[in-house]
């Protein structure tokens, strides 16, 4: 699956990184993409409007052991799926990065489908593979590297569960 935002998706892209927006993003994008979900009987989210391969990831909690549902930007490569830990450019890596660290057997929903997963982290030339590709669909990456300047924004790959 490969998604190219068009033009006009690019323009609300350049809106979207702004750091005042992507702040406000940060707080509100998770419960915004839920309702999103819900309306459109789980096939929709923010991010799949604005042009962004979406997936609802479900993880185990690093700290509750409880089941975690949430919708993530997703990189497809083949079978694999990346995700990058940016959390907006925020201090810390997001929670579903520490859940996939402790816990890293995981299912993927997309086009209606749920595949059970095995999480890690890339490293060197692959995570530069992946960041590339992540920065080609959106360029606001680059912008939370900076912002995320004392900490590398982590690379996750899904691999199918054999």
């Amino acid at each position: 699956m490969k998604t190219t935002p068009n033009s006009f998706q690019k323009t609300i892209h350049c809106f979207l990184m702004l750091q005042p927006v992507s702040a406000v993003l940060a707080i509100i994008l998770y419960r915004l993409d839920t309702l999103i979900l819900k309306i459109s009987n789980g096939k929709h989210t923010m991010a799949e409007l604005v042009g962004l391969p979406m997936i609802q990831l479900t993880t185990t909690g690093a700290k509750t052991g409880e089941t975690r549902t949430m919708p993530l930007v997703s990189l497809f490569d083949g079978e694999k799926i990346a995700l990058i830990g940016s959390n907006f450019g925020r201090k810390n890596n997001p929670g579903w990065y520490y859940n996939l660290k402790k816990y890293p057997r995981c299912t993927a929903l997309f086009n209606g489908y749920t595949r059970t997963y095995l999480a890690r982290e890339t490293q060197d030339e692959e995570r530069e593979k992946y960041w590339n590709m992540a920065v080609a669909i959106y360029k606001g990456y680059e912008l939370y590297r900076i912002r995320a300047a004392h900490r590398q924004i982590p690379v996750i790959i899904l691999e199918p569960e054999k």
